[in-house]
């Protein structure tokens, strides 16, 4: 059974926002999970329903895999986002009281006090009004109104005139959503829009204000680079950043209430005719509570922070290369900290024996340490190459400002691979030592994002055995020679290899299965949409594999048949962390087979994106991330269980298990079981041996 990818994705959002609904979990907690489906759904109308708004209107009887044109699909998402987006202001509105109790509310300009007022209005006049500038629209070339921002419709009239003008004013990024005032108390804040509202015909002495209306566009963000040969990639790319400025609107969120005529004329004015429609009883942009949450103060109403585990593998008075060189390691962050990653990287910029460091960067923090290594690296001397990814979508401005950043310090960059996404996770260093050339490697599921690595849940591989760098370097001749991605004795890249890897792999359990023996396939990702993959999961489960899969988001797939509903299992889990790795086992008549990668089953990243899947070939590191995928399928605490229909419902809860709360606790194990082993080893403390001189000691004196 298929399950259309638009409403799978909205149902995913749906169990963030059931996690906001939980009484269990601290105020401040609920508010986070609330802020979350606010900014996800932004993306998703940007994305998704831009997309399929550029289908309908091109006309082409295009379906999807589960039969529906675009009109339909987007006839079904406007009523399922309308139902979420009622359901998140009924919980704000739940939540209004807690708030305000705790005076995190925002105020309301009319209960302040004249003294109050007439402070706001002071800080209105020095520090807002020179930064607002109001934009007549209804012209015969209006101004083009920003993407995402909070902007106020005015209807002014002039003295003697008989019809009004339509004005809009947009509300400056740079200032405080929450507006903070010595008189007004303690935490107590309000909203930069209502402030606004309350002065601003201040702005126009000559006329009448009639009506106000706060109002927020979303537009197009599915725009596409046309890649030509002998095109400037970086000037296409700045080219797409204007473009989305300018792209029709999608979707028009404006409150509930207020003037019906002004409220047309604003529809009207942004084009929003064919767009989804939104009047929400409450403050715009929901996604802006999340200051609350992540303000320092009211530590009672969050949940107690874990702090990152050091990994037990890693000796921190090593270097990295000294780790590495004593086996493969394994780092699961943020339960174990991304640290010795980063310092990977760094201490290779610094190391005067490596002689290469090669990296596929696909987003980035905005002040990346990987970064500012790379460019030390260069500077030095070094053969520092970078592949930079340019097509990350919303993160092409700051990857573009990266690259021009390494090469201004001497770094060979590559904008990507012509056709495909590169979203693979890799970092290769190469290093001279006893006279011969030695390779580390680092393979990952998430990005090279140390600000991320705080929130994601991901896995990395950092290993320096033979094959591994001998496949690494392979695949960097490969994307940066335009070679094929063939000829690999441990790495699978997609598209060429990773794909038909899988197939086989879910076929071998497929016949065990037929042949009576025990089959199994368990596997953790982000979303499964790709028809082939989802093919094999069907005749598997048809024929008795046991089929486990840990699915985040979109799942387009669910067993058709009785006996395959009874082999299958899906659960989502939604906690504290981003579930962001990728895992993949395979029973393999009981030798099992385990990878990481950073590819989900999704034809996107299977077929037309460079990726990697990395077999995890060590015994122990492949029994810890096969323990990962058991205490996934355990969780009772923060997993649902997703049905056919596409919907999902929470766990049946017996014995509490968390998976995050369980992964968090054994790392903690580790560390302190490693420190322990190493107060308990007594090392001797030997003087170094002075080098023989050749002089006599009376010479030498």
């Amino acid at each position: 059974m298929l399950i259309n990818r638009e409403i799978s994705w909205l149902e995913f959002n749906q169990r963030v926002l059931n996690q906001a609904h939980r009484q269990d979990l601290p105020l401040l907690e609920r508010v986070k999970f609330l802020s979350i489906t606010a900014s996800n759904l932004d993306e998703f109308f940007q994305v998704r329903v831009g997309g399929l708004m550029l289908l309908r209107r091109s006309g082409k009887p295009r379906r999807d895999l589960t039969g529906l044109s675009p009109a339909e699909q987007l006839e079904r998402i406007g009523q399922r986002a309308e139902r979420m987006v009622a359901e998140q202001y009924a919980l704000l509105e739940e939540l209004r009281p807690l708030l305000e109790e705790a005076g995190l509310y925002p105020r309301s300009m009319s209960s302040l006090n004249e003294a109050q007022r007439g402070a706001l209005e002071t800080y209105f006049a020095a520090d807002v009004a020179p930064l607002l500038t109001p934009m007549a629209m209804e012209t015969e070339q209006p101004p083009v109104l920003p993407n995402l921002s909070l902007i106020l419709a005015l209807e002014l009239q002039a003295e003697g005139a008989e019809s009004s003008r339509l004005v809009a004013v947009t509300l400056p990024e740079q200032l405080p959503r929450c507006v903070h005032a010595a008189v007004l108390g303690r935490d107590a804040y309000v909203l930069l829009e209502d402030l606004v509202m309350t002065f601003i015909d201040k702005l126009f002495p000559q006329e009448r204000l009639l009506n106000m209306l706060p109002f927020r566009v979303t537009r197009n963000g599915d725009i596409a680079v046309m890649e030509e040969e002998g095109g400037d990639f970086a000037r296409e790319m700045e080219e797409v950043l204007v473009a989305r400025k300018f792209s029709e609107c999608v979707r028009l969120e404006l409150p509930l209430g207020g003037d019906a005529a002004l409220a047309a004329r604003v529809v009207h004015m942004v084009g929003g005719e064919e767009a989804a429609l939104f009047r929400v009883p409450g403050m715009l942009r929901l996604v802006d509570l999340q200051r609350l949450v992540f303000e320092p103060g009211h530590e009672q109403l969050k949940v107690e922070p874990w702090v990152s585990a050091w990994p037990a593998d890693v000796d921190p008075d090593l270097s990295m290369f000294e780790n590495i060189a004593q086996g493969d390691i394994l780092i699961h962050n943020p339960f174990e900290s991304y640290e010795p990653v980063v310092r990977l990287a760094e201490e290779a910029a610094a190391d005067p024996d490596t002689l290469a460091i090669k990296q596929v960067l696909y987003r980035t923090a905005p002040n990346s340490r990987f970064i500012a290594a790379l460019c030390r690296a260069a500077e030095s001397g070094k053969q520092v190459t970078v592949l930079v990814e340019l097509k990350a979508r919303f993160d092409e401005r700051l990857n573009l400002a990266q690259a021009e950043k390494l090469q201004r310090a001497g770094v060979q960059v590559i904008y990507g691979v012509r056709g495909f996404k590169t979203h693979a996770k890799i970092m290769l260093i190469v290093r001279r030592e006893n006279g011969t050339l030695r390779r580390y490697c680092h393979f990952g599921t998430g990005n090279y994002n140390e600000k991320t690595a705080r929130l994601y849940s991901d896995l990395s591989l950092l290993t320096c055995e033979e094959a591994f760098g001998a496949d690494a370097s392979q695949f960097f001749n490969s994307v940066t020679g335009l070679t094929r991605l063939t000829s690999f004795r441990r790495l699978f890249p997609s598209p060429a290899l990773m794909k038909a890897r899988l197939l086989e792999l879910v076929e071998a359990e497929t016949r065990r299965a037929r042949q009576g023996e025990r089959a199994q396939i368990r596997a953790k990702m982000n979303s499964l949409n790709d028809v082939e993959m989802m093919e094999a999961l069907e005749r598997a489960a048809e024929a008795g594999v046991q089929i486990r899969l840990n699915i985040r988001g979109i799942c387009c797939w669910a067993p058709t048949s009785a006996r395959g509903r009874a082999c299958t299992r899906i659960v989502s889990i939604v906690d504290r962390y981003l579930e962001h790795a990728r895992i993949f086992s395979f029973y393999n008549g009981g030798s099992p087979l385990c990878f990481i990668a950073s590819a989900d089953w999704m034809s996107r990243n299977l077929d037309r994106r460079v990726e990697l899947m990395v077999p995890i070939e060590e015994p122990r590191l492949a029994l810890r991330v096969r323990q990962i995928l058991d205490a996934c399928f355990k969780d009772s605490r923060q997993a649902s269980v997703m049905e056919p229909d596409g919907s999902s419902h929470p766990v049946p809860r017996g014995r509490a298990f968390a998976m995050q709360a369980y992964l968090q606790h054994q790392a903690k194990r580790r560390a302190r079981t490693r420190e322990l082993s190493r107060r308990q080893t007594l090392e001797p403390h030997r003087p170094k041996r002075r080098r023989r001189s050749p002089l006599p000691p009376e010479a030498e004196s």
